[in-house]
């Protein structure tokens, strides 16, 4: 029997915290991976980051990337890929780190054919990053969120045979974001299959700022869509903010050990926004086991965002 999971957040924060601040274990045979969304714009913000992403890599090294989505902004002609993905990647994809893209709503649904996309030409799909890690990756177009996706989403959720099962994808089921706000209609059509066959993490974007939503019915949220656009000050603090952040631009590193997931968000000037481990324990309830998160009561509060 698969074994469901309990998410426990333990977190900080550090808004002074020197740059190379490495919080993640490094176990060996550990799934290293990064997290990028709201990208394709080609501008200096993007340069920043991705300096910075490379920067860490030389000591964490990741193999690969997923793209929350609103991976091209404008133009998206065969220059555009050069100039707002190619070019400021260049290092990475050089080093062969692989980037695993999901759809925005900027984005021409024509980018699955993009070969470094890794979209195999479809709208939604997965992948398994090792054969050996118990991980797999959900990629969802959360555009159009019709019959034939769901229906494939739940066949996959209850195939996958993974330990880990973590979806990606642009609109976020929860937001606090006074622009866009929660996807209610989205939430109500996937959040049930996350239940049901135990998805554990879910990264978004479309929102252009950080924030890690407080466990939701048994899932932890995360909306990193701040890796190129921003919007200062768009973050309200609400009941569903663990931690937040719209005073800069950030990217992810994410670990994953046996039980443990390890993430560390960090700015475009390399300072820790965010850090923290998601363990999994199995519980069961009345209706068979599930994965539920909560938080630990001794953790410390977060402060909002100032508003």
């Amino acid at each position: 029997m698969r074994r469901s999971l309990i998410t426990l957040l333990v977190f900080g924060l550090t808004v002074s915290a020197a740059a190379q601040d490495l919080r993640l274990p490094m176990k060996a045979g550990s799934v290293k991976f990064a997290v990028i969304g709201d990208t394709g714009t080609g501008d200096r913000h993007q340069l920043d980051v991705a300096k910075e992403l490379l920067a860490y890599r030389a000591r964490f090294p990741f193999e690969f990337v997923i793209m929350v989505g609103d991976n091209m902004y404008g133009s998206d002609k065969p220059k555009d890929y050069v100039k707002k993905f190619e070019q400021p990647y260049k290092p990475l994809l050089d080093a062969g780190v692989k980037f695993y893209a999901a759809l925005g709503n900027h984005d021409d649904p024509n980018q699955r054919f993009y070969k470094p996309f890794n979209m195999g030409g479809e709208r939604f799909y997965s992948f398994k990053p090792s054969l050996n890690a118990g991980v797999r990756f959900f990629a969802l177009d959360s555009n159009y969120m019709n019959p034939a996706q769901v229906e494939w989403l739940e066949k996959q959720l209850a195939a996958s045979g993974s330990d880990w099962k973590i979806c990606f994808f642009h609109h976020p089921p929860y937001s606090s974001g006074e622009t866009h706000g929660s996807s209610v209609v989205l939430r109500q059509q996937v959040e049930p299959l996350f239940m049901k066959h135990g998805v554990s993490v879910v990264f978004t974007g479309h929102e252009h700022f950080y924030e890690r939503i407080k466990p939701q019915k048994g899932i932890s949220y995360f909306i990193q869509g701040s890796s190129a656009k921003l919007r200062a000050g768009d973050l309200s603090r609400s009941e569903l903010t663990a931690k937040g952040y719209d005073s800069g631009y950030t990217f992810m590193l994410v670990e994953i050990a046996g039980d443990e997931l390890t993430f560390q968000t960090i700015s475009q000037t390399g300072q820790t926004i965010d850090s923290g481990t998601i363990h999994r324990v199995e519980i069961n309830t009345p209706a068979g086991t599930r994965p539920i998160t909560t938080p630990p009561t001794s953790a410390s509060p977060t402060a909002g965002p100032k508003r």
